[in-house]
């Protein structure tokens, strides 16, 4: 087995023989990095930032400690963490940070327990000054933890970032706590001064592990019922973590529970067009293909391409050609690095009242479905919509799955969309695909 510690016993050593290392690891069929959490980057816009004294004038975060925790979805033993500053308009200064267990295992808790504590370093330091555009590699980490549960990151930053451009992933569903002051060893920042707690996570984009390079991982590109909006806050119910939930509890078959699933989703996200964050075409090298270790992308996006298009006929048929090219695109990029694509039908989003289901944004809809389910362009089919479509009327959501805008569906809902993903998939594509398209 490869010692993750050794090219960091000195910068110099390890720079020099980060490039070798990693191809003898790929090649002797030891271990590998794998990404085991992950959220999508994005700019934070200025009603998702914390409010004062977190946000100011002159910039975010300034001698502030950020505590927020993270679902796994492999045991691990040696992780490292990615800072991303890619949306940053200004370096991003770390001035210090910490991992360790949540106390009591909980999701967005404030306290840790402090004897799982870890020192992070970057390159050997405990500083480290992210570029605008740029991410950051801590140094591997010895912490023990398993599947579905929780580990808590703490960053300090005595400068803070200038301005306010930042990155982060305000769709987090879970809570997240800000206080001022170097607090990063804190057993409890709930009574910190100042404290703060808010639903977001910023500045930290992927957590990966040292694995045994037999595993692998599922990305899932999406929008807000892929991130979860409908879901419970800190309760970690969304429908990728109850697909996770599944393949974890398979007792028969190890690659299931041995599959990382990150999702690679956010609210108002778009395949077309720039919106809350890049659109999906543009984003895919980014957040699927550089992740470590992706075997299987599950592609559920278009409901706000068609959503937000203006709801005359031509304007939804020509929305609905475009999306079926950009669907090929994305199909095409994946396949060319060995990755196998299940593609999703998108789900009802008629209703009183619910601007997506007025004009023929219907028409559109049923078109791009047929397409997916009838083109043979994917590896395979995950059909969302008639899994959660009411049998009476099929333009809508079940009752029993709807939170009540119609579009975004209750952890009921988003249960029975995780039940609907064939695992058997995983096996039959476990060699990954070799297509020319």
């Amino acid at each position: 087995m490869l010692n993750p510690m050794a090219g960091f016993r000195g910068i110099l050593v390890g720079l020099v023989l980060s490039a070798s290392s990693i191809t003898v690891a790929r090649c002797s069929g030891g271990d590998q990095w794998l990404d085991v959490w992950a959220s999508m980057p994005q700019e934070v816009e200025s009603y998702n930032l914390p409010s004062a004294p977190y946000t100011a004038a002159e910039g975010v975060f300034q001698n502030t400690t950020l505590r927020q925790t993270v679902y796994l979805t492999q045991d691990v033993s040696t992780i490292r963490l990615e800072f991303s500053n890619v949306f940053g308009g200004s370096d991003l200064p770390i001035t210090s940070a910490t991992v360790a267990l949540p106390l009591n295992g909980t999701a967005g808790s404030s306290a840790i327990r402090s004897d799982t504590l870890k020192q992070v370093t970057f390159s050997g330091q405990s500083s480290f000054v992210v570029p605008n555009g740029a991410v950051v590699l801590s140094d591997p980490i010895r912490i023990s933890a398993k599947a579905e549960s929780s580990l808590t990151v703490t960053v300090y930053s005595s400068a803070g970032q200038a301005g306010q451009r930042i990155t982060g992933h305000p769709g987090s569903r879970t809570s997240s706590w800000l206080a001022k002051g170097n607090l990063v060893s804190s057993a409890d920042l709930s009574s910190a001064p100042e404290v703060q707690r808010i639903d977001r996570w910023f500045l930290l984009s992927t957590v990966s592990a040292w694995l045994p390079s037999k595993r692998s991982a599922l990305a899932i590109v999406g929008d807000s019922i892929t991130d979860g909006r409908g879901s419970t806050t800190n309760g970690n119910d969304r429908w990728p973590d109850q697909l996770l939930a599944r393949l974890q509890s398979s007792r028969h078959n190890s690659l299931y529970r041995e599959l990382s699933v990150l999702n690679q989703a956010a609210g108002g996200n778009r395949v077309l067009a720039d919106g809350l964050g890049p659109n999906a075409l543009g984003r895919i090298g980014r957040d699927v293909i550089s992740h470590q270790g992706v075997k299987y992308v599950i592609l559920f996006e278009g409901v706000n391409d068609i959503g937000t298009a203006a709801s005359d006929l031509s304007s939804q048929n020509a929305v609905a050609d475009r999306l079926v090219l950009a669907y090929d695109q994305i199909v095409t990029r994946l396949h060319g690095h060995g990755i196998a694509v299940f593609g999703a039908t998108i789900t009802p989003m008629s209703g009183p009242g619910q601007a997506y289901g007025e004009g023929a944004r219907e028409v559109a809809r049923q078109k791009v479905n047929k397409w997916i389910r009838t083109s043979g362009r994917f590896d395979a089919v995950i059909d969302f919509d008639k899994a959660v479509r009411d049998p009476k009327n099929e333009t809508m959501l079940r009752p029993e799955y709807d939170t009540g805008d119609y579009l975004h569906l209750t952890p009921k809902g988003y249960q029975a969309m995780a039940e609907t993903v064939d695992l058997k998939l995983f096996e039959k594509f476990k060699d990954g695909v070799n297509k020319m398209v």
